[in-house]
């Protein structure tokens, strides 16, 4: 199979393209009369980079195992996609939110389209992770989305705030400076060569160091607030949605084998852990509970829990709990199955991708082949495909005197607020989004 290019990022791929608008569909059937459901996912790599053009994403598996229709999407990415130039220029009024315009541009696709691939156009489910889960949570506050979908999936993605318009200029000057253009000039932008316009990501973000960041912006135009803050937006509330991260997010991250672990030990666990959290709390502090908690952990252990739990966590918890405070109909899931092929990976962000598709014998799975590793996926695509189908999942709805969770495993189960200590413990200050 020969798929579309890829949005030009400064990730490699194969083959990049400024036209890169391209939809990949698996189907059982062409006959209209099916009106199978239509499950649309959404690649992660933050809002800078990746695409579908993987075999991870490969819907094939999914598409058969469940009589479903699998569409994949590319769309506009860093600053092709997020760059905002609205305050700067009123002929980009659009700019900041055109990514998630190209993905609302490929659900009216589907819904005009989707039927003559055996698809239902009044039964879609988009399902993302990572970047791709945070891309349906902005959608779900955005008033042109509203009736393009019908159930969410968000795995290991979270957008609780966007970027607010005066951070996002910020961004837009360093950009601009690191390219050399002028914010009232902004001529040269526009015949400027792509591959010079991805050069530009390498300016330092004035807010957060590093790359500069472009996600969805807070312009009041595509988007008028924020998707969880202060509360779950209404309009997202009418829809099923189902949430989940993995046991061990930042074991993917962050190298067993790299600076931050090797010579880890209790003199410098609270510093090496501390650039990693997400939520202003003293680290020295977060080491003692968890000490006090589980004596038995090493000084790696501690530091992987506390910052899955410190960074990646949170959006999802504070989403979760939106929406059961709004009585929306949501469920929670957690990937627990460890890695057989990486041991000390253990359930890494990504991890869900392969579990999700079936693609467990692709490049780039950590799942391997074995029976626990096909049990773990068959629980988790079944319950995808039920939920795509009825709006519905096989165990309680997540409401906050029980906080019901699926866990996903060799053998799967629900428990009871799995992580409710370490909720807790890292309620105690705000966590602020990334980027906003």
């Amino acid at each position: 199979m020969r798929f579309g290019p890829s949005c030009p990022q400064r990730a490699k791929q194969e083959a990049t393209s400024e036209d890169c608008l391209f939809l990949n569909i698996w189907t059982p059937g062409l006959e209209r009369q099916a009106k199978r459901p239509v499950m649309l996912y959404i690649h992660g790599g933050a809002y800078a980079n990746g695409s579908v053009v993987d075999t991870l994403n490969d819907g094939r598996h999914l598409a058969a195992a469940g009589d479903v229709v699998v569409v994949t999407v590319n769309h506009r990415l860093n600053a092709l996609g997020y760059l905002y130039l609205a305050r700067l220029d009123s002929r980009f009024a659009d700019s900041g939110n055109v990514g998630q315009l190209d993905l609302m541009l490929a659900l009216r696709w589907i819904r005009d389209n989707i039927a003559a691939f055996g698809g239902n156009p009044a039964n879609v489910t988009v399902f993302g992770q990572s970047g791709g889960g945070a891309k349906i949570a902005t959608m779900m506050a955005m008033s042109a989305a509203k009736g393009l979908f019908h159930r969410a999936i968000t795995m290991s993605g979270q957008q609780v705030t966007a970027s607010g318009p005066i951070n996002a200029s910020r961004r837009t000057m360093a950009y601009l400076d690191h390219l050399g253009v002028k914010p009232d000039a902004l001529e040269p932008l526009l015949i400027m060569p792509v591959e010079r316009l991805i050069e530009g990501l390498a300016a330092t973000d004035p807010i957060l160091g590093g790359g500069v960041y472009m996600g969805p912006v807070l312009d009041m135009r595509w988007l008028k607030r924020h998707p969880f803050w202060p509360d779950a937006a209404p309009q997202g509330n009418a829809i099923p949605m189902m949430l989940g991260n993995t046991l061990d997010e930042t074991r993917a991250f962050i190298d067993p084998d790299g600076p931050l672990v090797e010579g880890l030990d209790w003199s410098n666990l609270a510093d090496r852990m501390a650039g990693e959290l997400r939520i202003d709390l003293l680290p020295e502090w977060i080491v003692d509970q968890y000490r006090a908690r589980f004596p038995d952990w090493s000084a790696e252990r501690i530091f992987y829990a506390a910052t899955t739990a410190g960074r990646s966590w949170p959006g999802q918890v504070i989403e979760a709990e939106a929406r059961a405070r709004a009585d929306a109909p949501t469920w929670v899931y957690q990937v627990d199955f460890q890695s057989p092929t990486q041991p000390r990976r253990g359930a890494p962000h990504t991890m869900d991708i392969a579990l999700a598709f079936g693609t467990l014998e692709a490049p780039g799975s950590l799942t391997g082949t074995g029976a626990g590793a096909r049990a773990a996926s068959e629980a988790m695509m079944a319950r995808f495909v039920a939920f795509a189908r009825t709006g519905r999942a096989d165990w309680l709805q997540y409401r906050l005197d029980r906080r019901a969770t699926m866990i996903f495993d060799r053998v799967s189960r629900v428990e009871d607020d799995p992580r409710g200590w370490e909720r807790e413990l890292f309620a105690r200050a705000p966590y602020i989004q990334p980027g906003m």
